[in-house]
């Protein structure tokens, strides 16, 4: 089984002030969180610790503002949320450097919780600037890194920090690892990945990582034409990578092959004549599509097969969606299938990214048994990359 780093049960936390770094990277809209399920997802360690009696520093980064100070994407809103799902009064220091974080922490009591500023106001954080990480560390006495959505970067709080202090894993970042290391050392089968989005070149090493551990991979959104076009079918004015993404294609081919894998193509394809939800559709098969005609879903043979080999699983994956569901005429087979993965009576789980979104429209999350909250960081640990923010804490045992 994959190696695990320490968890929060090696640190005596009592009385003691932890940098936690969390990922409360929220999506907004018009200024307001259009989605909490990361700080939620924060909150099984938050309450450990505090539970503990942890004075707990936590810091996160929200958005790119490129080492500025942008209030759009200030955490107060983040604060305020947090209080509500905690019960209780969350202090906010307005940065996380200089006298507000420093006072800020030093004033805190056994259970309470300070929320640094956005780390990325300072270019320091993505810089993995050691004066900066050290800053950080001089706030606390421990670290707990709880953000796997970011723990594929080697920035100051994530890495940086973590070999400065005492540290270890929160229980999420625990749990991804998990879970995520269970797909390829332990997977009851049949294991079927569902695999959509843009580009196969993204994603050729998790295909062929998950190939030595998967019966069956099923291939839909824009990749689906790239495969197309590198058996020379014609894909009409649909989505797809060039030459080097149709060498990926053929790799990620062979690699089934080789690993007796079944990868699953599209039978039917809906296609439109603009990316657009009023745009005139039509369906036609996978292997003759028309020029002036784009496909923008996987058609309802096709979803109708993904869905029986869902039903028929003991492990499913889901990294990306089968088309361009935010479209309404082309959600159908990706809602189609975040409901099989629902209902099936499997091992679910869903790999970050616009699935998440998918299954959350659907009202469906309470269904699933892990929903990653790191898109890029679970595709890298599926890779079998090294994420810098689990190397820097010690290994349990």
């Amino acid at each position: 089984m994959t190696p695990l780093p320490r968890g929060i049960d090696a640190l005596e936390v009592g009385g003691r002030r932890v940098l936690l770094r969390a990922d409360l990277n929220v999506p907004l809209h018009d200024g307001q969180i259009a989605d909490d399920t990361r700080i939620r997802a924060a909150l099984p360690t938050i309450e450990a610790l505090r539970e503990r009696g942890a004075r707990i520093v936590l810091c996160s980064h929200l958005g790119r503002p490129g080492g500025e100070r942008v209030e759009e994407l200030s955490l107060r809103g983040v604060r305020e949320r947090l209080s509500e799902l905690l019960g209780t009064p969350v202090g906010f220091a307005g940065d996380c450097a200089g006298d507000p974080a420093v006072l800020g922490a030093r004033a805190l009591v056994d259970g309470q919780v300070l929320l640094l500023e956005n780390l990325r106001f300072h270019a320091g954080e993505t810089d993995n600037d050691p004066a900066f990480a050290r800053h950080l560390a001089d706030l606390a006495e421990l670290y707990v890194n709880d953000a796997f959505g970011a723990a594929h970067r080697a920035h100051a709080s994530t890495e940086g920090v973590a070999r400065l202090l005492p540290a270890a894993a929160g229980l999420l970042l625990r749990r991804e690892l998990q879970v995520l290391g269970a797909l390829l050392d332990a997977p009851e089968h049949p294991f079927v990945v569902v695999m959509g989005g843009v580009k196969v070149q993204d994603k050729i090493r998790v295909i062929e990582r998950l190939a030595e551990a998967a019966d069956a991979i099923l291939v839909g959104g824009a990749m689906a034409f790239t495969f197309a076009a590198a058996d020379g079918l014609e894909v009409g004015d649909s989505l797809h990578e060039g030459e080097d993404g149709q060498r990926d294609a053929e790799r990620a081919r062979a690699a089934c092959a080789e690993q007796g894998c079944e990868l699953v193509l599209p039978r039917d394809i809906m296609c439109g004549q603009s990316f657009s939800a009023s745009t005139q559709t039509r369906k036609l098969p996978f292997d003759a599509l028309e020029q002036g005609w784009m496909g923008l879903d996987v058609g309802p043979e096709t979803s109708a097969d993904y869905c029986r080999r869902i039903a028929g699983a003991r492990t499913v994956f889901w990294n990306g969606p089968l088309g361009a569901f935010e479209l309404e005429p082309f959600a159908a087979a990706t809602i189609a299938v975040a409901h099989a993965v629902a209902d099936a009576d499997a091992t679910t789980v869903i790999g970050g990214g616009d699935s998440v979104s998918a299954v959350t429209q659907a009202g469906l999350a309470d269904r699933i048994d892990h929903i990653s909250t790191g898109g890029g960081a679970s595709l890298e640990l599926l890779e079998g990359r090294i994420l810098p923010g689990v190397a820097a804490i010690p290994m349990e045992g």
